[in-house]
């Protein structure tokens, strides 16, 4: 052989033997086998794609998640998995992902964990759940990545769960055939097995399971705030942290619930659950948008009291104090409004007449809460009075309720920073001020994945550093149940002091006006006959 090209082939030869060398894959040995993951280039350990329960699928379909199966050999866990079968949605929205695998076999979680984390490492633990109205998302999207937050010491963990019709219907033939003697709620069942499994094997990777904060962003907020009312969830996490998350007061009865399942089945055409079993899911798909969770008024599938996962309603399981008490972190958007009309006000003479027009009797009332005397003051006190009587109002409640009968701290945070859009992005569907969701990149640090597949975002130094201020209250939350840091202030909300930080242009504590937020339960009109409501931007 030629001299120079021995060399050249030795050369090449330790080369790749270098770089298999560096890039030596991370492993460790789970209860269902041994996995293998990859070590990213900031030197954080990822483990991706992971089963924590069987597939659900064939008879397995609608059913409570089983065990995982065992493996001989090694699974690599190198890459998300598909996520659970859904509609997908638009792609000019203002943060599109991309289109993932998408699959009835959907139950894998990941785990990121940082660079020295070792067995007995007892590293605090994060959990998210992501959001979508429980019919869309997946823990594969880049926004919801744990490489930021595994490289500040702490093991991030997410997963996916059944969505949609597959996750949530109830019907009777199931409720008969369960030994619960319940039936829908199958995504949150998915939720209680991937804690069990944090429980069992979060070791391996560095974290303690005496040490778990789950959190979770819209309906993952949510279904926070269910854990948290589930017995079949105590003892899974030590604290709470939930960003957006609605009150699910009005969730149905099993009954209600059943009914609804039966529609479902006259909607495929199938002449009883075992048919609807062999259906294929994209079959099922076909009807989801009739029973989309927010789509079609009353008829919808969703989470339901099922008298099992939830043994009375979440207000009620507060009321008697029988809640898994944690501390608890509850948040929301400045923009996170209701379809009230005042949020669309201009002028001042608009404001009062919207405001006789959705408060009725209680108009004058609402005006006295709300004062106004120019149009600039009109157009803020509407979009004020919007964000009480949805999401605030919900977070308000909450508060009330977990300080009422709970021993625990209940903090609160307001996100009021506005992204800075790239203008020269358009056209896509750029959402207006603080957004629903706007806040999940600033709290994980992923901001970048909005500029994924284009440049829709021109982030600046006072959002690197906001973000990274938020980080580090989530941070000192899961070390120690408590979010102020030496930078942040954060006092625990307390009905008769009902203070909350407000992460905007400057970070400080705001106090919340209890009379407005009282108010917000009286009955409104937030769709009066014949107003064209635009339809708002989901996350």
């Amino acid at each position: 052989m030629n001299k120079n090209l021995q060399q050249a082939v030795l050369g090449l030869a330790f080369v790749g033997a270098a770089g298999c060398a560096a890039a030596a894959a991370p492993s460790t040995t789970i209860d269902s086998g041994r996995i293998e993951g990859k070590q990213l280039a900031s030197g954080v350990q990822a483990y991706l794609g992971i089963p924590y329960a069987a597939p659900p699928v064939r008879e397995l379909r609608w059913r409570e998640p089983q065990p995982a199966p065992h493996w001989d050999g090694v699974w690599h866990a190198d890459r998300t998995g598909p996520e659970c079968i859904q509609l997908l949605r638009r792609k000019d929205i203002n943060h599109y992902f991309g289109e993932e695998a998408t699959s009835e076999d959907c139950l894998y979680m990941n785990v990121w964990a940082p660079r020295n984390a070792h067995p007995g490492a007892k590293l605090p633990v994060v959990v998210f759940i992501h959001g979508g109205g429980f019919t869309v998302g997946s823990s594969g999207m880049a926004l919801y990545g744990g490489a930021s937050v595994a490289a500040r010491g702490a093991v991030f963990v997410n997963f996916n769960y059944r969505l949609g019709i597959l996750g949530f219907m109830a019907h009777p033939e199931l409720t008969a055939e369960s030994p619960h003697h319940a039936s829908g709620n199958y995504g949150f069942l998915d939720q209680v097995v991937a804690l069990q499994w944090i429980q069992r094997n979060i070791a391996r990777f560095g974290g303690d399971p005496a040490k778990v904060t789950i959190s979770g962003q819209s309906a993952g907020g949510a279904s926070v705030l269910a854990l948290t009312a589930s017995p079949l969830a105590k003892g899974l996490f030590q604290r709470a942290f939930i960003q957006s998350g609605p009150a699910l007061n009005d969730a149905p009865s099993l009954a209600e619930s059943e009914q609804t399942g039966l529609q479902v089945q006259g909607a495929v055409g199938a002449k009883s659950l075992d048919e609807m079993r062999q259906l294929p899911a994209d079959r099922i798909f076909v009807v989801q948008r009739d029973f989309q969770f927010g789509e079609s008024g009353s008829v919808t599938v969703k989470p339901n009291v099922d008298g099992y996962f939830l043994p009375a309603s979440v207000p009620a399981i507060y009321a008697a104090g029988k809640q898994n008490d944690v501390p608890t972190v509850a948040g929301f958007t400045a923009d996170d409004i209701s379809p009230s009309p005042l949020r669309l006000v201009h002028t001042l003479v608009d404001y009062r007449d919207k405001a006789r027009q959705v408060y009725g009797d209680n108009g004058e009332r609402f005006l006295q809460l709300y004062p106004a005397s120019t149009d600039e003051e009109a157009a803020a006190m509407g979009r004020l009075s919007a964000r009480h009587a949805m999401m605030e109002k919900a977070t308000y409640a909450l508060g009330r309720a977990h300080n009422a009968t709970g021993k625990t701290p209940f903090y609160m945070f307001l996100f009021s920073r506005v992204q800075p859009f790239n203008p020269a992005a358009k056209p896509f569907d750029s959402p207006t001020g603080a957004y629903h969701t706007s806040d999940v990149p600033y709290w994980f640090q992923t901001q970048d994945a909005l500029n994924l597949f284009r440049p829709t975002r021109i982030w600046g130094e006072p959002d690197r550093a906001l973000s990274a201020r938020m980080m580090d209250s989530l941070l000192a939350f899961a070390r120690t149940g408590n979010p102020a840091t030496p930078a942040t202030q954060w006092p625990a909300w307390r009905a008769a002091e009902p203070r909350y930080v407000d992460f905007g242009n400057q970070v400080g504590v705001e106090r919340e006006n209890s009379a407005q937020l009282e108010f917000q339960n009286v009955p409104a009109h937030f769709v009066p006959a014949g107003a064209a409501i635009p339809r708002l931007t989901r996350d």
